[in-house]
């Protein structure tokens, strides 16, 4: 199983392709598992790269940290780029990966090419979002204190209804189940999108994000993802929104994420 060490950690990842890099960002409760298939497609337009996030699943830590900070994901990411010599990549983050993307771009901009977010996770961002997520947070705590490895399955149940979690095969479920440490971390952290203290970037935080970036959307996820997809397309300077058939775990090889990572490859670096 290929890791690479880190900030005192060991990231799995895996790399397809050659090329320009491109880093996928899973979310929360995930891992690059989900990935896997999306990143064959993505390393026939560049050197994919997915990896499973400090504390979950191939990357969990023993014992479980008591917290997880977006900080230290996002140094992670910069840290694994930096040393499988990768940079700058094209970001591809869904959900809390699209939120360690935005934050990413801002602190270490020379790690970005350009971003695709799929429906992140930044619910700050909007006030109707804010409070949904919120409630989100206080929900999955609440349920989580009597069966605490339930953690995953009680907040994609409660994000992305019942019927999405049903619908996984069981092992998958059981893999989710078991990155339900890294979800109470993440929610006891600083920073992450359903912590007590979640990331806020104000209207300049934003424009100062100069990169490409392509946002998706799904027509059947929660109503207050879109919210925060056109909040983003209006505060990032140089964007474009798709919304696309279906519900949550937009593929990360969507045809208009390669035809975004082509144009990219196509275009000069110093373009802005």
């Amino acid at each position: 199983m290929p890791k690479v060490s880190v900030n005192g950690v060991g990231l799995y990842y895996e790399e397809h392709g050659e090329g320009m890099p491109i880093l996928g960002l899973h979310g929360t409760p995930s891992s690059a598992v989900l990935c896997a298939e999306a990143a064959v497609e993505l390393g026939s337009h560049g050197r994919c790269i997915i990896f499973d996030r400090r504390g979950f699943h191939r990357s969990a830590l023993v014992p479980p940290p008591a917290t997880l900070d977006l900080i230290q994901h996002v140094d992670d990411a910069a840290a694994l780029l930096a040393a499988l010599h990768a940079g700058p990549a094209v970001v591809i983050g869904r959900s809390t990966g699209g939120l360690i993307a935005l934050e990413l771009a801002r602190r270490f901009p020379d790690k970005v090419k350009a971003l695709v977010l799929l429906e992140p996770a930044l619910f700050t961002i909007d006030p109707d979002a804010g409070t949904w997520a919120r409630g989100l947070r206080q929900r999955v705590l609440v349920a989580s204190r009597d069966r605490p490895l339930g953690a995953a399955e009680v907040l994609m149940r409660e994000a992305l209804g019942v019927e999405f979690w049903d619908a996984l095969p069981g092992d998958t479920q059981e893999m989710f189940a078991q990155t339900s440490p890294a979800v109470l971390a993440e929610i006891r952290g600083r920073g992450l999108d359903l912590s007590d203290s979640p990331l806020e970037l104000n209207e300049d935080d934003l424009a100062g994000i100069r990169r490409q970036t392509l946002i998706l959307s799904a027509e059947d996820s929660p109503h207050v993802l879109r919210l925060i997809t056109a909040r983003l397309s209006g505060a990032l300077p140089f964007t474009e929104s798709v919304l696309v058939p279906g519900g949550p775990l937009i593929d990360p090889a969507h045809p208009a994420v390669l035809d975004f990572v082509d144009r990219v490859a196509a275009t000069p670096s110093s373009w802005i």
